[in-house]
């Protein structure tokens, strides 16, 4: 019988949730998930919201379905999610509202409402954080401005893996690669940004004490061990932030490597050892968030399979369902680098009819409109690949040296397409792997708090141990040159 030890990962991105079991066994890992759920948001009368207690039912279920699965003796559990949202607590602890989602619209204009109280150099000189207007500090502006009674009776703002670990714990904690996502957290003070905060007219007395990931938060309370079926198993945070748990996880030996985490958002870049916060990055726009060990996670976020996973969505809805395989398949052959877009565009960021906005933008600049669905999902692809290029060659040029192997982690690496692409259009050799990144880097952080683990480079062996990793080299194409130079031209950069 196998001695392994058991930790319990909840990893929840933007489009569904899961729990993992990770199963240590010496100097090898193995997953195996233990309830999967969507994430769907959901649109009310004020805007776009989380279903956020739809997630926590999802996630006792999870619970209960680990205790099932593998018995009671689980060494720990952890929750990661995306980044900057939150929920708002009353005194007493009560869930004050719906949390938003970050592509709801309040936040529209809210960059430029900023900039008129602080100067754009001045906000990233304290904070080292990318300009995206769904950040937390642009969705508290928007409340601000709105006078929005929540911020006047709010005790306690969480995030949302932190809200998740209050309701398993009752412990008011940020994590802290989480509490960076937001623009208000000083990397250099290592603590909030309340001067900016204040000057921005938003409240800062319910900023809540941030913890180190590894950080052991407390048992679970005894009346949720009750009920969902287990012990007061420690509740640990881990990296709370999922990219945070999925560049913990990176199989990397060296230090000139780039890493890329591909979901629904791409996120592309190094751990450096202190933050890079200059004129050149602000230009460039990179963002310098935490990371595991006092790392900084130095970095650009942009779409990733966002524009995909909207498609198919919305050929879903008019009764099309098509699996991300066939999709790209389709895409495979269909010509390549017919039609270009900017997959940052602000047009791409909202929900709705992708195709349809696709289309669009390739007629308003004149170069064709795809036809056929294969025809829209190779435009994404080879969009999203060349972004991977001007974003590389920007980090290159910041660092100042060469930036190789690229390893790409997360649900992206399934996609053999893009895994090419990113190759053939970096000339740079591509790692892929592993898929379940976020999961893993959950449970390496969660075993070495508990000490079953001595060191985040001994984490990194037992990755490489235990999930096989597929290698890409570029293939020369006479084509790409000339995408290049005309992808540059549609993104002005």
């Amino acid at each position: 019988m196998s001695n392994a030890l058991k930790f319990l990962a909840f990893d929840l991105g933007a489009e569904s949730g899961r729990g993992v079991v990770g199963l240590l066994d010496g100097p090898t890992l193995r997953l195996e998930e233990v309830h999967r759920f969507p994430n769907e948001p959901i649109r009310l009368n004020d805007g776009l919201h989380w279903d956020i207690l739809r997630l926590l039912h999802e996630i006792k279920r999870g619970f209960r379905a680990c205790a099932q699965a593998h018995g009671t003796d689980i060494s720990g559990v952890g929750v990661d999610t995306w980044g900057v949202d939150f929920g708002l607590l009353d005194r007493d602890g009560g869930l004050l509202g719906n949390p938003y989602h970050y592509r709801d619209d309040r936040t529209n204009g809210m960059l430029e409402e900023a900039f008129k109280r602080v100067p754009r150099s001045e906000i990233y000189e304290r904070t080292g954080i990318q300009f995206m207007r769904l950040n937390t500090l642009y969705q508290l502006l928007a409340m601000a401005l709105s006078k929005s009674p929540l911020l006047e009776v709010a005790d306690t703002l969480l995030f949302t893996p932190d809200l998740f670990n209050y309701w398993f714990t009752g412990e008011k904690l940020s994590e802290y690669t989480i509490s960076t996502t937001s623009q208000f957290y000083d990397p250099r003070e290592d603590d909030w940004s309340r001067p900016l905060l204040q000057q921005l007219g938003i409240p800062t007395c319910f900023l809540p004490n941030v913890v180190r990931p590894g950080h052991v938060i407390a048992p679970l309370r005894q009346s949720f061990a009750e009920e969902v079926g287990l012990p007061q198993i420690p509740v640990i945070a881990p990296a709370a932030h999922d990219t945070g748990c999925a560049v913990a996880a990176v199989p990397a030996t060296g230090k000139d490597h780039a890493y890329l985490s591909c979901g629904t958002w791409a996120l592309i870049g190094v751990e450096l050892e202190k933050p890079l916060i200059s004129e050149k990055a602000l230009e460039l726009n990179f963002t310098n968030e935490g990371g595991v060990f006092d790392t900084i996670r130095f970095l650009k976020n942009m779409a990733g399979l966002w524009l995909v996973q909207e498609c198919r969505r919305h050929w879903a809805r008019e009764r099309e369902e098509l699996s991300y395989s066939e999709l790209t398949e389709m895409a495979s052959a269909s010509e390549p680098f017919a039609y270009l877009v900017d997959p940052d565009d602000p047009v791409f960021l909202s929900p709705g009819d992708m195709p349809a906005r696709i289309i669009e933008f390739c007629r308003n600049i004149g170069a064709g409109e795809p036809q056929t669905k294969a025809e829209i999902i190779r435009c994404a692809l080879d969009s999203i690949a060349l972004k991977y290029r001007n974003v590389l060659s920007s980090l290159e040029a910041l660092l100042g040296k060469r930036l190789e192997p690229i390893h790409i982690v997360g649900g992206g690496t399934q996609n053999r397409l893009l895994c090419q692409l990113t190759a053939d259009v970096t000339g740079r050799t591509v790692v892929a792997g592993p898929v379940e990144a976020t999961a893993i880097g959950n449970i390496l952080m969660q075993a070495i708090a508990r000490g079953e683990i001595g060191s985040l480079a001994e984490g990194r062996e037992i990755v490489r141990n235990s999930f096989p990793m597929v290698t890409y080299e570029p293939s020369p194409d006479s084509r790409m040159e000339d995408a290049w130079a005309r992808f540059r031209r549609i993104c002005n950069c």
